[in-house]
């Protein structure tokens, strides 16, 4: 008996290849995919902003790279002992306004050269929800009724919550790509929904929020060549459908469902050559990882020694792979 929902999983025409750069954008799901993709060595940068859950925020900071744009202190607040920008996530919050500001124009800089060189942009939409400032801050009464990506725990009365229409995500989506496309024109993109359910909206007005960004991505791949949608929701929401692939807070998917869905990504969005350099790239990777109980015995120098050649070997063969770290570890003979 078969146990299981299956989806017919449709390959892309041109895969993904170990010569690509990859930029990833959007929800904390893009990092399962992105952290595993770096880790295997592929060219990848992602979330230049850090953490990013709806589409008006993921646009927002595309568009901000295609000009580079450059951060002031006035595009800063404090809440909480630290300075914030609230189209960034809390990772770049610093107690030190300079510091703060350095690290957001550095990371800036760093995505306007990356993405015009990009060949993919995986973008992973998390919630329809979107939070506008009221004129509550007194400190920021300008920017009343403005967008944010993140609300750094302020207070609750400082925003307004809404769910955006499905019509207004596909005009946002449609216009983001095609100013993207024009900045590079070489520049594909995979769609991706968050399987992570947003509880705190609700569960029904999470499954509303889902479903208002599943139909505006549909539109978006159904109307361009370039643009395609990977099913990582349906394939934990669909085929894996059990609270075991879950972790304990029941929202997030656990690891076995993660490595599920990357396991599928491989197979319908990466090239078959690539596939097979993944899993020789991974022995390394695996090796490097090993920790020895006895270093200083024979048999681990040995060990380092043959890795360091396999390492060489492969470094030589495909230039393109950033070896180094592994190489000096395994030179430690």
């Amino acid at each position: 008996m078969d146990f299981m929902v299956h989806i017919d999983l449709k390959k892309l025409s041109e895969p993904i290849t170990y010569g690509d750069k990859i930029m990833l954008m959007g929800s904390c799901f893009t990092e399962h995919i992105g952290n595993e993709l770096a880790d295997l060595k592929f060219d990848v940068l992602q979330n230049p902003n850090g953490i990013l859950f709806g589409p008006d925020a993921v646009c927002k900071s595309l568009l901000s790279y295609i000009v580079n744009k450059h951060y002031t202190g006035d595009d800063l607040f404090y809440l909480n002992e630290v300075w914030n920008s609230w189209d960034h996530h809390s990772r770049f919050s610093h107690i030190n306004k300079d510091e703060c500001l350095q690290g957001i124009n550095q990371s800036q800089q760093k995505a306007h050269d990356f993405l015009k060189e990009a060949d993919w942009l995986i973008i992973t939409l998390g919630s329809s929800f979107s939070y506008f400032l009221t004129s509550q801050p007194s400190f920021d009464k300008s920017r009343g009724g403005e967008a944010v990506a993140n609300c750094h725990r302020a207070p609750a009365n400082w925003f307004n919550k809404e769910m955006l229409e499905i019509d207004t995500i596909k005009e946002m989506l449609v216009s983001c790509l095609e100013q993207l496309k024009a900045f590079n024109p070489r520049l594909k993109f995979i769609f991706t929904i968050s399987p992570v359910r947003h509880i705190r909206d609700g569960v029904v007005e999470n499954n509303r929020s889902k479903a208002r960004l599943i139909e505006a991505v549909h539109h978006i791949a159904g109307k361009s060549e370039s643009a395609f949608y990977f099913p990582a929701y349906e394939l934990v929401i669909d085929v894996l459908r059990d609270y075991r692939f879950y972790d304990i807070d029941m929202v997030h998917p656990n690891y076995p469902a993660t490595e599920f869905v990357l396991e599928k990504f491989s197979d319908t969005c990466i090239a078959e050559g690539s596939q097979q350099l993944m899993k020789e790239v991974r022995q390394i990777i695996i090796a490097r990882k090993h920790r020895p109980f006895q270093p200083e015995t024979k048999a681990h120098q040995q060990f380092l020694a043959a890795h360091f050649e396999k390492a060489k070997l492969l470094q030589d063969k495909y230039p393109f792979l950033d070896l180094k770290e592994e190489l000096v570890y395994f030179s430690q003979v």
